[in-house]
């Protein structure tokens, strides 16, 4: 699901670990739709149910996390009135594209980027599974789909294994699936640039700036990791040989914000999850809060003080994209 630091001796290692990382989320967001805290009829079809309960604050967690993101996702949406093309970079196995097809909000074209094993498994699922291969079928025409065992090729959707600490790897092979650097992009990470150095994640912002002429990035990840409780988390993922080499980018919401408008960004915002958490449509918010008891209020607060949302725009079109906010 993200990028880690590499290459070195370890390098295999930790990208294996960090691969890991795709599952425990997978699993988690599957745990949270099927108690209630949100829809999506897709995540059933790429992993198994959870063989535990998940904790209410793990829940509550990843509720904020994926409105969140899929409010910003829908803003930009709107802004471009779908004429935009989306690339979600270090996808896992998120089910973006099936759910915004329902939604009737699809863009131009969804791309996803992820480690060729995830694309690997991602592609058996979607090949042994028609919930998932019938809507790329229906929003397919032309010529028969491009599919090897890293790639899939179509009208509206493409999946690529690649290396994001790559760009130009990235770039050509995004290209040979009409990548349209002129249409506005949006570029989704999520938990995928702290695995990557400070270097390896300004070069790929860098590469976004300078190939879209107008564009959106939205980066989901932690912050204030400096803390007590930021250290503890750093030791759990070191404990499993996640090293969170990119960690220094999340001292702070300034941090954050600078590392975007230090690589050619217009403008750039950076929310901890606790603020999102309490700007999300209220009424929702009191339906999820009745679906579990919360016994641990304090620990939910400092998790989400302990992840951000940040995102950053350039917007040659003047489609007012520095507007969007929750």
């Amino acid at each position: 699901m993200s990028k880690p630091a590499g290459p070195g001796p370890d390098s295999d290692t930790a990208d294996e670990a960090v691969r890991g990382t795709c599952d425990d989320a997978s699993i988690c967001k599957r745990f949270a739709v099927s108690a209630g805290y949100w829809k999506d009829p897709y995540i059933q079809y790429f992993v198994r149910q959870a063989k535990e309960r998940k904790a209410p604050e793990i829940n509550r967690g990843y509720y904020a996390r994926v409105q969140g993101v899929h409010l910003l996702l829908k803003a930009f949406l709107r802004k471009t009135e779908c004429n935009c093309q989306i690339i979600n970079l270090g996808a896992g196995l998120d089910t973006t594209f099936w759910r915004l097809k329902d939604e009737n909000l699809l863009p131009k074209k969804y791309f996803e980027v992820d480690f060729p094993a995830i694309v690997a498994r991602k592609l058996y699922n979607i090949k042994s599974k028609p919930p998932l291969s019938k809507p790329i079928m229906e929003t397919h025409s032309g010529e028969s789909l491009l599919l090897d065992a890293h790639s899939l090729d179509s009208a509206r959707y493409s999946i690529i294994g690649a290396d994001l600490r790559n760009p130009k790897d990235m770039e050509e092979k995004l290209k040979k699936m009409s990548l349209d650097p002129q249409l506005p992009t949006l570029l989704v990470t999520e938990c995928v640039l702290v695995y990557m150095t400070p270097e390896q994640s300004a070069s790929l912002l860098q590469w976004a700036t300078n190939t879209f002429t107008t564009a959106m990035f939205i980066n989901y990840e932690q912050v204030n990791m400096m803390d007590r409780f930021g250290q503890i988390m750093v030791e759990n993922l070191q404990r499993r040989q996640c090293n969170l080499a990119g960690v220094d980018a999340c001292q702070s919401l300034e941090s954050q914000t600078e590392r975007l408008l230090s690589t050619g960004w217009e403008s750039a915002d950076a929310w901890n999850m606790m603020k999102v958490y309490s700007n999300l449509p209220q009424e929702d918010v009191m339906r999820i809060e009745k679906l579990e008891f919360l016994d641990e209020k304090e620990l939910l607060e400092q998790l989400l003080l302990h992840y951000c949302i940040s995102w950053a725009t350039k917007d040659s079109l003047g489609l007012g994209l520095a507007g969007i906010t929750f």
